[in-house]
């Protein structure tokens, strides 16, 4: 099964040097304007709309990413192009940031999302990384921190901006993500309280007695009256047990590990579609198919998930299992990259296997990237 990785892992890694890094620079980028198309059409052009926070971040992601993969294009200018028009852009008073800007780049909402600010302390957190002074990003993610204090609640964790649902697991899970990148960098910061904190609420309260981590609840974190409280979503099972395996090995933590292994389980045994060879999109807390179309980024979660819990695996066989996982997603993920523009992908399948013939959104690509670079640690852990 080894060989079979490497072989998927060279494959997405071609594909990301040669076709996506350069498409998304020289066609993804507004070179006129500033930061990044929202996405690519079909043709081969880029659409013209207001852009939102959280693509521009995931771009400034996907640059510093591919540079730290060895990328040998501009990928550090391009990282830059992207955190000034961001912070130039975006940022708002306190730190926080807008979610919505016009393709000239002026204000269209200034509404605070968390779910933004997560990916705002993710994206600076990557560009951290890669430069000569993190001090100024450092500086600029703890007053972002600082300033969400406004957003907390009783029980714990943030209020959306939701009106609909205002308790959502799905932005904690970013804000884990952003905390765990910057604990490595800002050790002295906040970022571990801040990741005990919502892998805490996750253990406690966004897992049900079943396994399934859910969507949408109440302001006690109980779970939503009615089927919204009962979504689960395959690609949220496989993404979170990826982050309580990360967590459970810097907090040696045997529940994380545990629920870790269950919330795959989950995933690949039920939101995982055979036939298509794709994790769909929604299940509901018996299991039940609630929403069978299958987006790309699932995939990718689905692979991430399986290389972490491979490298803890207790046994071969287990360890196989996993990485037989990995190499299926990877499968799965290559069907939505054959597109006519090359590094560019479809979205949304249906559950026949079509696709539903739409632009390729750039939100995608942190999700590509992402798998891309859980896999190639994952190769180079192997033994040769």
């Amino acid at each position: 099964m080894t060989t079979e990785l490497k072989a998927a892992a060279g494959g997405l890694l071609h594909w990301l040097m040669e076709d996506a890094l350069p498409l998304w620079w020289t066609i993804g980028a507004d070179h006129e304007r500033g930061g990044f198309h929202e996405a690519i059409a079909s043709d081969g052009r880029p659409v013209n709309a207001d852009r939102r926070a959280r693509v521009q971040a995931r771009q400034i992601y996907s640059y510093a990413m591919g540079g730290r993969l060895g990328w040998r294009g501009p990928w550090r200018h391009a990282m830059d192009y992207g955190l000034s028009f961001f912070l130039g852009r975006y940022r708002m008073e306190k730190g926080l940031f807008r979610t919505l800007v016009h393709p000239d780049g002026s204000p269209a909402d200034d509404t605070v999302w968390i779910y933004d600010q997560a990916f705002a302390l993710f994206a600076m957190a990557q560009a951290a990384s890669v430069s000569p002074d993190p001090s100024i990003l450092t500086d600029a993610a703890r007053t972002l921190l600082t300033a969400l204090g406004q957003r907390r609640l009783p029980a714990g964790g943030f209020l959306e901006a939701s009106e609909a649902h205002p308790y959502q697991s799905n932005p904690h899970m970013h804000l884990f993500e952003a905390a765990l990148a910057w604990r490595e960098l800002d050790p002295s910061g906040p970022w571990d309280a801040l990741a005990d904190e919502v892998a805490g609420l996750a253990l406690t309260k966004f897992i049900d007695a079943n396994g399934g981590l859910h969507e949408f609840f109440a302001e006690d974190w109980s779970f939503e009256p009615g089927v919204e409280g009962r979504i689960v979503e395959p690609g949220h099972q496989f993404e979170w047990a990826w982050l309580l395996e990360r967590w459970s090995k810097l907090r040696r933590h045997a529940g994380a590990h545990a629920a870790a292994a269950r919330l795959f389980e989950i995933g690949s045994t039920y939101g995982v579609d055979r036939r298509r060879g794709v994790a769909f999109d929604q299940l509901l807390d018996d299991f039940s198919i609630h929403q069978p179309n299958a987006r790309l980024w699932p995939q990718t979660e689905r692979i991430k998930a399986a290389v972490a819990l491979a490298a803890s695996a207790d046994d071969a066989a287990a360890r196989s299992n996993y990485l037989k996982e990995a190499v299926l997603g990877v499968e799965g993920l290559r069907t939505y990259l054959d597109v006519p523009v090359r590094g560019a992908w479809l979205d949304k399948m249906k559950p026949d296997g079509a696709f539903i013939p739409e632009p390729a959104p750039a939100s995608s690509f942190y999700h590509i990237v992402c798998a891309i670079a859980e896999l190639q640690a994952a190769v180079e852990a192997l033994p040769n």
